[in-house]
Formats: structure tokens, C-alpha cells, sequence
């Protein structure tokens, strides 16, 4: 993209633990800007991104909300993501697509679980980013403390470049310390501009080398090392602020402007995007929305799904402003719109090359799972049509759909998730469900090492003879597959579509949950010239992979969450006695200001219903976060199985009939 076009764009997503004012700033961005003219409430069900009824209702941000405003000449795409646990997806996707960030923390609450795990996210794919520090003027609010915390959590590049004018209610503003004339200072400005010289000059040693000999640095020394820092994502300007009153705001637009960088994509080179949300249209149908990072996208283009192998016709690009939307016909490199035509598109494929698309990074991962329940079994295929859409558009539901025993199952993030989805089932499709009461997903890992055999010779015609050798992995390595099989015994295009079906064969093991952390060798395997067929690989992987863990066998991992919880101090021998009780491992209890802070790990088959106990335990003064951790092993007396879906690959004779009727 021309150095000229490449200033007028920033792609910017909003980033925050529930309740630290997301939605509530963007609002007044929108407003300051003049993109809308009357401020809404989040509170009242009218902030404008959040849009959904659901949202309105609950007066949460569920959906990961696509705006835009301009500012000083420049156009900033910005997405406002959820805040709530629940829809961590949501933000996952939107990372991917983002060359600045700006992360809210609350002035109260300081930095929180799901904070840390965002900021980790960002630093990993090295986003620059902005730190506002909002609710300044509520009851309880602390700058410096959620400065020290920010510094302490997050990160020591964090650089004071406001210092906040009063607290709480006398909170009035924030005065710039990057202005070369700064006149007297009070004692707290001091310290805030002393910390910002000192963070940059402790990171260039000609600067500090000035700093020890001066005493001081000017503002003209102290900017080319700061803009370096800010887009290498080693330091991070830190601004502060109460949304709720409009104060702060400006000067947060004026920073992304400054501090954030645009897109360096090039317009001319061939077109490489991404599908990171899809919404649906009822009279336009699928809609994608598309950030291109090379290339050029028209109305009427034929662009290749990489992803996916298959041609998408382009038939109409719209900016799109929440509700509205305006058809501009055109996508550039470095922007973001919203693609119709794209029928098949899924969220993550990549469209025309995949060169210069970013890796995606991980964050939601679903811990339980939930059986649908139709009201009116007239409705039964109706539901199944609308959880199939809304998988669509939130892949990580993966629905489980068993024809024959007319069962429909998802995976979910929590309780939050299921109420929300009763909702827009309603809303949306107009059907009533009601959902069983969750349960844990487990996973299952090879005992010990053992090899599985399988030799599919009848009945003919078909010749597929598999040995594979399986042993448990270190935890968290998922599934490592290699082959040492020699091509002259079994075609390359056979190992291939082996190594294609072992994932898909350790979907259920032994006790029916997902397989995991092992390693996988096809040690040797056997074709026919005359009797073997493609398809005999499909039938016979399940069935070696399955004689492997029946030999090795399989133990039970459950899954484990990172907790934070905050009680006043008189509850806190109750609450951790009860933390005991349900497995929990506690680290060092710490006294801060009456109340008692404690972390540690809980697992999540205990804990399901302990948010709502601590809220009686504490009288609604107990504050509890959590975020996922690991899978670990289950201590003996715990065993937990869930119902296999179709034929056993172990019974082969059933088996190999079920599946070659399918096939």
C-alpha cells in the first residue's frame, strides 16, 4: 500500500475484562467523533454496538461488533469485543485481524484473569497497544495502584504519558507529559513524569547516560525511543480516563492516532484475506466479513478460498457500521468490509493466498457440553437448521448431531453462553429449547505405550494392513503423528488419507471422549495392487487406532481452571475450606486491605456451581475469576464416560458394515 493510503487507516480492536467500560467507550468515541448523535446506555439497552436483543436485555456484549469513525482525516475500523468469559472466541478471532489494540482496565478493579489472558494474546502477536485506564471518577478508584498493578501483571514497558488531574468525584482530566512546557507540577504529576523518562531511559543507554548526567530529559529525546518502543511492543502508553462522562476520550482518539500503527499491505500484490465474523442477511444471505492484507477485492471478482479449495464470487463489499451499511463496491489492502456472495465461507478461511495472513492465537477453549431439549417436536429439524447456522458462525459449538437417536449436542463456553443462546434461539428463530444441565468434557490419554493392528482383508474386495505403534505424550502436546512406513509396501496417497483419518479416529476413545497428548508412528502398512481401494484406509484406520489403545488403555483428564478470588477477610476461612473440598490447590494466601486474596487451581467437575454458592457464602461480596489452565490427570476414584456415537471400531465385524453401508 502507498505510504499515503497507509495513514488513513487503523484497524483497531477494544480489548477489556467484563464490566471495565468497553462498550461504554466506544459509544462516546462514536459520538465524539460524529458518527452518532445522541450517546446511548449500556445500562438502558441503547448503546449502539450492542445490538443484539440479548444484549440489550442483559446489558452484555455477546457478539464481537464491527464500527467505524473518522477522525482527523484518518478512517479506524474498530471492533468491540465481549468482555464476559463465555464469548472469549469472539475476541480470539477479532485479535487476528488487528494492527493496534486498546486494553481497558478499571481504575477499581485493577487487572483482572481475563485481562492478563488478553494481554498475553497481544504480546505474543506482538500488537501494539494502548492501556486506558478507565472509571477514574468512581468510588474506590486508585490511578496509581492499577499503574503499579498494570506494571506488576502486565508488563514494566507500561509508560505513563498522562498524569490523571484529581480521583473520584473531583476527577476533572488528565494533563500531557509530553508537553515540552510543563510549567509547575504537583507532587503526583512529578512522580507519573518521572516514570515515564526513567522506563524509556532505562532502555537506551545513551539516554540514560544524559538522564545520570542532567538529571532530566526533554520531551525531544525522550519521542523517537518512545514511537519505537510502542511499535516494536516493548512499551505501552498508558491513558486515563472516565467514559461514563465523556472525560478522556478525545485524547484516546488522538492516541490511536499517534501511538497505533496502520496496515502495511500492499494493494498491487495478489489478494490474501481472512474471514473473521459472518453474520447472516435475510434477504442477502452469508455474510463475511473480510480483513484484506494484500491485494484488491471488487464487486463481481471470482477469488480463490484457499482454505477450502473453491471458487467464491464476490457480489457486493459493504462498509459496514453496525446496522447500517453503505456499498462501496471496492476492498483494499489494509481494510476491512463486509463480503456478500461468499456462500460457503467459513470463519477462518483464507481467501486468494495465504502469504501475509497472521497465525491465529488460541484463547477459548470449551470445557462443558450440553444435550439440546425441542419444546414441540415439530421443531426438532427447525433447531437443528438454527444450531447449525449459529455453528457457523461460532465454530467452537460443534454441534454433534445423531440422526438416529434424535440428539442434538454443543460444546459451550458456560452458563452465561447456554442463557444467551435460549435467547437468540427465541429471538432469532423464533423456536423455544431448554438445555440439560451441563456437563464436563474429559479427555482420555494412553496408559502406556502399545501398538495396534489391524488387517482389513475381508470381506473382498478390499486390502488395507495397518501396525501403528502409540505411547502417551507430554501434557498439553495434543496428538504428534509420523509415519516410517516404507512407500514400496503402502503408496504415499495411502498414507496420506491415514494420516488424515487418525485425528478423526481419536474423536472417542475408550471411555468415548477425545484422545490426546500421544504419539502416533505408522510403523508398517500394506496395499494390494488388485484389491485395494482408496476408501479401504478410511475403514481401517479407526479400527488399528481403537486395537492400539485397547492394548496401551487409556487414563482420564479433566480439565483445570486458573482462579483469582477476592473475600473479606472474616469469610475467608469459610471459603477456603470450601476450596478444599472441591480439590482446590491454593497458593500463599495474601491480606490486602481487609479482604483476602487467593489463587491457585480448581477443577472444573467441582466447581460448577461454586460462583453461585460464594455469592451466599459472602453475601454478594465475594469476586471470583477464572480462566482455563490445563488438562490434567483425575486421581483414581474419579471416572466419567460418555456414549459412544456409532458403531465401535473395536467390534470390526459391525464396524466394517456400518461403514462401508455409509460409504
Amino acid at each position: 500500500m502507498r505510504e499515503a493510503q497507509r495513514k488513513q487507516i487503523r484497524n483497531v480492536g477494544i480489548f477489556a475484562h467484563v464490566d471495565a467500560g468497553k462498550t461504554t467507550t466506544t459509544e462516546h468515541i462514536l459520538y465524539e467523533s460524529g458518527r452518532i448523535r445522541t450517546l446511548g446506555s449500556v445500562d438502558d439497552g441503547t448503546a449502539l454496538t450492542d445490538w443484539l436483543d440479548v444484549e440489550r436485555e442483559r446489558g452484555i456484549s455477546v457478539r464481537a461488533a464491527v464500527t467505524r469513525f473518522d477522525w482527523n482525516g484518518v478512517q479506524v475500523n474498530l471492533v468491540d469485543t465481549p468482555g464476559h468469559v463465555d464469548f472469549l472466541s469472539e475476541v480470539e478471532r477479532s485479535l487476528r485481524v488487528m494492527d493496534g489494540a486498546v486494553l481497558i482496565v478499571s481504575a477499581v478493579e485493577g487487572v483482572q484473569a481475563q485481562t492478563e489472558l488478553i494481554w498475553q494474546a497481544l504480546r505474543d502477536l506482538r500488537i501494539p497497544t494502548i492501556v486506558y485506564v478507565n472509571k477514574l471518577d468512581r468510588v474506590g478508584a486508585d490511578p496509581m495502584r492499577t499503574f503499579d498493578s498494570i506494571r506488576r501483571l502486565l508488563s514494566n514497558g507500561a509508560i505513563p504519558i498522562q498524569a490523571p488531574i484529581g480521583v473520584e468525584e473531583d476527577f476533572s482530566g488528565s494533563r500531557d507529559l509530553l508537553r515540552e512546557e510543563m510549567g509547575s507540577l504537583s507532587k503526583e504529576t512529578e512522580l507519573y513524569r518521572q516514570l515515564l523518562v526513567e522506563t524509556i531511559a532505562e532502555r537506551a543507554e545513551d539516554l540514560l547516560e544524559r538522564y545520570i548526567e542532567k538529571g532530566a530529559l526533554t520531551t525531544a529525546e525522550l519521542l523517537p525511543h518512545l514511537e519505537a518502543g510502542i511499535l516494536r511492543s516493548e512499551l505501552f502508553p498508558v491513558l486515563f480516563g472516565a467514559s461514563n462522562r465523556g472525560i478522556g476520550i478525545s485524547e484516546l482518539m488522538d492516541g490511536i492516532l499517534r501511538w497505533l500503527p496502520g496496515p502495511t499491505e500492499d494493494c498491487e500484490a495478489p489478494v490474501a484475506g481472512i474471514v473473521f465474523k459472518l453474520e447472516r442477511d435475510p434477504d442477502m444471505g452469508r455474510i463475511a466479513y473480510l480483513r484484506l492484507y494484500n491485494g484488491t477485492l471488487r464487486n463481481r471478482d471470482l477469488v480463490h478460498n484457499v482454505t477450502q479449495d473453491i471458487q467464491e464470487k464476490v457480489t457486493q463489499i459493504r462498509k459496514i457500521d453496525v446496522l447500517k451499511s453503505q456499498d462501496v463496491g471496492l476492498l483494499e489492502a489494509g481494510d476491512i468490509a463486509a463480503v456478500f456472495g461468499m456462500s460457503r465461507a467459513r470463519i477462518g478461511d483464507i481467501f486468494g493466498s495465504s502469504s501475509g495472513v497472521p497465525g491465529e492465537r488460541k484463547l477459548a477453549v470449551p470445557l462443558l457440553t450440553v444435550q439440546v431439549r425441542w419444546r414441540n417436536e415439530a421443531d426438532y429439524l427447525k433447531v437443528v437448521a438454527a444450531f447449525q447456522e449459529l455453528a457457523d458462525e461460532d465454530p467452537l459449538l460443534d454441534i454433534q448431531w445423531q440422526k438416529v437417536d434424535r440428539e442434538l449436542q454443543l460444546k459451550v463456553m458456560g452458563t452465561i453462553q447456554i442463557e444467551v443462546l435460549t435467547s437468540v434461539l427465541k429471538s432469532r428463530f423464533g423456536l423455544d429449547v431448554a438445555f440439560d444441565r451441563p456437563s464436563v468434557i474429559y479427555k482420555e490419554t494412553p496408559a502406556k505405550a502399545g501398538e495396534g493392528y489391524v488387517a482389513y482383508t475381508m470381506p473382498k474386495p478390499c486390502w488395507a494392513i495397518l501396525r501403528f505403534h502409540i505411547e502417551p505424550g507430554a501434557r498439553g502436546s495434543g496428538l504428534q503423528y509420523s509415519s516410517i512406513a516404507r512407500l514400496e509396501r503402502l503408496l504415499e496417497s495411502y498414507q496420506n488419507e491415514v494420516a488424515r483419518r487418525v485425528p478423526e479416529a481419536l474423536q472417542q476413545g475408550l471411555r468415548g471422549w477425545e484422545v490426546t497428548d500421544l504419539k502416533v508412528t505408522l510403523v508398517e502398512g500394506e496395499h494390494h495392487v488388485w484389491h485395494t481401494h482408496p476408501l479401504d484406509f478410511v475403514v481401517a484406520t479407526p479400527m488399528g487406532i481403537m486395537s492400539g489403545l485397547a492394548h496401551t488403555g487409556t487414563n482420564l483428564l479433566e480439565p483445570i481452571l486458573n482462579f483469582h478470588l477476592s473475600v473479606p477477610e472474616e469469610f475467608g476461612g469459610k471459603v477456603m475450606n470450601e476450596l478444599v473440598i472441591m480439590r482446590g490447590e491454593i497458593n500463599s494466601p495474601l491480606l490486602r486491605n481487609g479482604r483476602l486474596e487467593l489463587e491457585g487451581l480448581l477443577p472444573v467437575a467441582t466447581s460448577l456451581d461454586f460462583p453461585a454458592r460464594l455469592g451466599s457464602m459472602t453475601k454478594g461480596r465475594g469476586i471470583l475469576s477464572t480462566t482455563f489452565a490445563c488438562y490434567r490427570e483425575c486421581p483414581p476414584e474419579v471416572t466419567a464416560e460418555r456414549k459412544r456415537q456409532g458403531v465401535n471400531p473395536l467390534d470390526q465385524a459391525k464396524y466394517i458394515l456400518s461403514v462401508r453401508n455409509a460409504l
